[in-house]
């Protein structure tokens, strides 16, 4: 007889968001349904047909980090390495444990595009200047493994570190291997995604997405499962989250403030939502069963909520071929309406707030959207009182990934 596997849990959550800059405010904003979704105001964006989006404005990387990092890396960097911090302060990890044992500690992030803004500077000085004028963090501040690498440099981390390129669909896999990692015997990982798209070279090339919205009125430009849904808003900003095993948690003293329970994945292909409508109920089921879950077991789904009439049809559909009579009963939200959706960070954002909203017993609202088209049960107006013991968050993106998370409270028995 097989033994069991090692339960994985969080221990430790850190969020910079467009709605606050710590997991504190990014809560309160997003319980109270707050949209912060406005004009975009970035420097050399002001012409572009992309009018909204969800931007950082509280934060101050030279507050949170140091100048020689700060130097070498592009603001979706920056975000990671804060989030990264408030995560490890959160779950009582001591720098000290570096200097003990590095090699128990790794790494894992999704990012979607890298750090546009970064190599748009350099580039512009390469085009206006000369080469000689280009610095030598080009060829590595861009990348989109570069917040992996920084964040283990920068704390010592010296255990498994890697990077997913999965899509948007990639935050939540990123937590699948940072689970992964944890049962094969690594201690900590530090696993999550953020991302910052809001510069000219980077929205620019977002404008090629079908899926994207131009609307210039904040309150109407996302509005997903609505008759007058038109497309998604960006959004920059992320999370990070501490995961271990709940054995080495217990030992050293530090809350379990979730387990994670079970996820699969699927692909369906770029743009085809009619099909994602197989691709990620299938991928539900999966992390159904891995997590040992029965569909009436889930207590809210975090939707992917692209907010394209075709894609929410089929995420509505794919809740009810997977969930059963519980898909049109179980609460909905996608708190994401107010702050945009953050690519690769979007689902990282969710899953914290699935954790936040199992620790109050209070299910976020849906921001800016009220006339729900679908048969769902969307959580709209004001939080909803609930007792959530297991969360089920969802992710697509837009080449054609779907990813399913099953989240359990912290005091829940259930396997990981």
């Amino acid at each position: 007889m097989s033994e069991p596997r090692p339960r994985v849990a969080v221990t430790g959550i850190g969020v910079v968001a467009p709605n606050g800059s710590s997991t504190e405010t990014f809560w309160k904003s997003t319980r109270e349904g707050i949209s912060v979704l406005d004009r975009v105001t970035r420097e050399g964006c002001e012409h572009l047909p992309l009018r909204v989006a969800g931007q950082v404005r509280d934060f101050d990387p030279a507050a949170a980090i140091e100048e020689r990092f700060l130097v070498q890396t592009d603001r979706f960097t920056h975000f990671a390495m804060a989030a990264a911090d408030l995560a490890l302060d959160d779950a009582r990890l001591p720098r000290s444990v570096t200097d003990e044992v590095p090699f128990s500690v790794g790494v894992v992030t999704a990012a979607g595009s890298g750090g546009g803004e970064f190599g748009q500077r350099e580039l512009q000085q390469l085009w206006g200047k000369g080469s000689r004028f280009v610095g030598p963090y080009q060829s590595i501040a861009w990348f989109y493994a570069a917040s992996t690498g920084q964040i283990s440099i920068r704390r010592g981390f010296k255990g498994p570190c890697s990077v997913v390129a999965a899509d948007e669909a990639g935050g939540l896999d990123a937590l699948a291997h940072a689970a992964r990692a944890v049962r094969r015997g690594t201690d900590v990982i530090v696993a999550g995604a953020t991302e910052a798209p809001i510069a000219p070279y980077s929205m620019v090339c977002q404008l090629g997405y079908e899926e994207l919205s131009t609307v210039d009125d904040p309150t109407c430009a996302y509005r997903p499962f609505t008759s007058a849904a038109c497309g998604f808003v960006p959004a920059e900003g992320g999370a990070m989250v501490v995961v271990e095993a709940e054995s080495t948690a217990r030992e050293r003293g530090a809350p379990v403030r979730a387990h994670l329970a079970g996820h699969a994945a699927t692909f369906t292909g770029a743009s085809r939502w009619e099909e994602s409508r197989e691709g990620l109920a299938q991928a539900v089921r999966g992390a159904l069963a891995e997590a040992g879950c029965a569909p009436e077991e889930i207590d809210v789904v975090f939707a992917d909520a692209l907010g394209v009439p075709e894609a929410d049809r089929a995420e509505a559909l794919a809740i009810a071929d997977a969930l059963g009579a519980h898909g049109t009963r179980v609460p909905v939200t996608a708190p994401k309406t107010g702050i945009g959706r953050g690519y690769c960070a979007a689902p990282l954002m969710d899953a914290a707030a699935a954790v936040l909203s199992m620790e109050h017993g209070l299910i976020p609202p849906t921001p800016n959207v009220f006339d729900i088209c679908h048969d769902l049960d969307l959580v709209t107006g004001r939080a909803r009182t609930a007792e959530v013991r297991t969360a089920l968050v969802l992710s697509r993106g837009l080449m054609g990934s779907n990813s399913a998370l099953v989240l359990r409270h912290g005091a829940t028995g259930a396997s990981s």
